[in-house]
């Protein structure tokens, strides 16, 4: 939930109006982490304080793999009443480094809500082309962000931090928008 790239991201959606709800799961298992999300989202839902119409899910790493896995989920369990508007991976971990054989794309197959990947050119657990063939495959609505030479971590030799990130936090407001839109058309 700390980390540097999810603080930037709600930083920079709440100081442009976007509401923003961050947790964390201390759990590695996937199954747990989207189990934690599946909660999140039911009480998102469900509340009387925020009166939601609808939310997007966004994590980093195998935070957008569970966000991936609840979104397949509840789309399974004719629960895709379109609560869930649309997806943000960023540096999703398609494969295992130098396991480029075993792809972790079962759940990003099978949902239909639009979603955003902001990868790294050079991202060594998701390789440019197995992506690409990835999202040439999906039956959602999709777009792939690429930072240029950046590593899994978002770090590219001669930039700072900070500087990626704003590329990163103006490119996810701007797809939010555009989202956000489609859905009141």
């Amino acid at each position: 939930m700390n980390f540097p790239h999810l603080v930037s991201l709600a930083a920079y959606l709440a100081s442009h109006g976007v509401l923003c709800l961050r947790f964390t799961c201390k759990g590695l298992n996937v199954a747990y982490r989207a189990k934690a999300f599946k909660a999140v989202v039911e009480y998102l839902k469900l509340s009387d304080d925020y009166k939601l119409s609808g939310v997007f899910l966004a994590g980093r790493s195998m935070g957008s793999r569970a966000a991936a896995s609840v979104i397949r989920q509840l789309s399974q369990d004719d629960d895709d009443d379109g609560f869930i508007q649309g997806l943000v991976c960023l540096s999703y971990p398609l494969h295992r480094p130098k396991l480029q054989s075993k792809l972790r794309d079962e759940d990003l197959l099978l949902i239909s809500c639009p979603v955003l990947f902001v990868s790294g050119s050079a991202d060594e657990m998701c390789e440019k082309q197995l992506l690409k063939g990835v999202v040439s495959k999906m039956k959602a609505p999709k777009k792939i962000y690429w930072i240029d030479k950046a590593n899994h971590g978002m770090a590219v030799k001669g930039r700072t931090a900070d500087d990626i990130m704003e590329e990163v936090n103006v490119q996810v407001f701007s797809w939010l928008g555009e989202n956000v839109q489609l859905q009141h058309k």
